[in-house]
């Protein structure tokens, strides 16, 4: 059993940034040159051996993504999550670790999380079933796959960890889409996995909450949510970037040619002129939006191999083959099989 009394409890790292510092370590370990990694994610050597620095949760995406490619590793997230030491999570880890039931654990997860992460929401929902949701903070959601593959990994082997029980969810539903094998990831989580959902969460059944905590220690518990509750009321509330926002609406609207200012207006509860007016404060437009989103997407969805050039069209909006490869060569210079080859 695990020591859970950490020894230096002001100086735990916080959870932000470690699936980048641990894909550093892995690159580092293969002999991968990671100047150009660093650089193209906007990071320095010096912020990511510091474990108490801070970086933006964008710069850590483009990292992963960089580092699977260079490892080529395209479920790197997972293959994190699923090797590392499970006190690199610091705190959340001793204050889940020393409830008395796994429920409570997840509660305290949910409710801590922020004051280690601040660009991560995690909710804990009971109803017929317990279902753990994970949102982004003010981050476009559409450029993400390592860090919430890397996420789910980490929080289903807590739960087995825990509780010295094979806990496993119903069902797992990711907002990014996978059409390569990913039958190593299923295998493990022991669950079907659904890509391309419009939420990111974990479905449980009922009776994991009242699954005994192996290691619950009620004196060191006391002291740990005292200590989260402090730094929980200290926290000033975090808001992201009204960009963020509309991209992540954008993302599951494409597919359906639904991906109108007048719609995206409509689900953040504004009207048209307001939603102007609110991309006009951060100096963009909708269409500059949407298309950046596009381009991106269309990068991402290239270096899929399974995925064929209708098919990532009908992903982006487009009705036509056409107009996604005349868009395509208007950002690139490139046709989209040319970009294919590149990615």
């Amino acid at each position: 059993m695990h020591d859970l009394k950490p020894k230096h409890l002001g100086a735990i790292p916080t959870t932000a940034g470690m699936a980048t510092r641990l894909a550093y370590e892995r690159a580092q370990a293969a002999g991968i040159d990671l100047k150009p990694l660093l650089k193209e994610a906007g990071l320095t050597k010096q912020q990511v051996e510091d474990v108490d620095a801070r970086f933006s949760v964008p710069s850590q995406i483009r990292f992963l993504n960089g580092a699977a490619t260079a490892l080529q590793d395209e479920y790197l997230g997972f293959h994190l999550g699923r090797d590392v030491e499970l006190r690199r999570l610091g705190l959340i880890y001793y204050t889940a670790a020393s409830s008395d039931t796994l429920g409570k654990a997840l509660r305290r997860l949910a409710r801590y999380i922020s004051v280690t992460n601040e660009s991560f929401s995690v909710k804990y929902l009971e109803g017929k079933d317990i279902r753990i949701a994970v949102d982004y903070i003010g981050v476009p959601r559409h450029l993400d796959r390592h860090q919430m593959e890397c996420w789910f990994t980490l929080l289903i082997r807590l739960c087995r960890q825990l509780t010295g029980c094979h806990v496993q969810p119903s069902h797992l539903r990711l907002i990014h889409r996978r059409r390569a094998n990913f039958s190593e990831f299923a295998a493990f989580l022991g669950c079907d996995i659904e890509f391309g959902a419009a939420v990111d969460d974990a479905v449980f059944p009922l009776s994991i909450a009242d699954i005994p905590v192996v290691s619950v220690d009620p004196y060191l518990h006391k002291l740990l949510t005292a200590n989260c509750e402090e730094a929980l009321s200290r926290r000033q509330a975090k808001r992201g970037s009204f960009r963020a926002v509309v991209e992540n609406a954008i993302a599951s609207l494409l597919p359906d040619g639904n991906a109108r200012a007048s719609e995206i207006a409509r689900q953040c509860g504004l009207s048209q002129r307001t939603f102007v007016r609110r991309l006009a404060s951060e100096n963009v437009t909708f269409s500059e939006v949407l298309n950046n989103l596009r381009r991106d997407l269309a990068t991402q969805y290239l270096s899929d191999d399974s995925l064929s050039i209708s098919q990532i069209a009908w992903l982006l909006g487009y009705q036509e083959v056409g107009a996604f490869s005349n868009a395509f060569k208007r950002w690139t210079g490139r046709a989209p099989r040319e970009g294919r080859f590149a990615a």
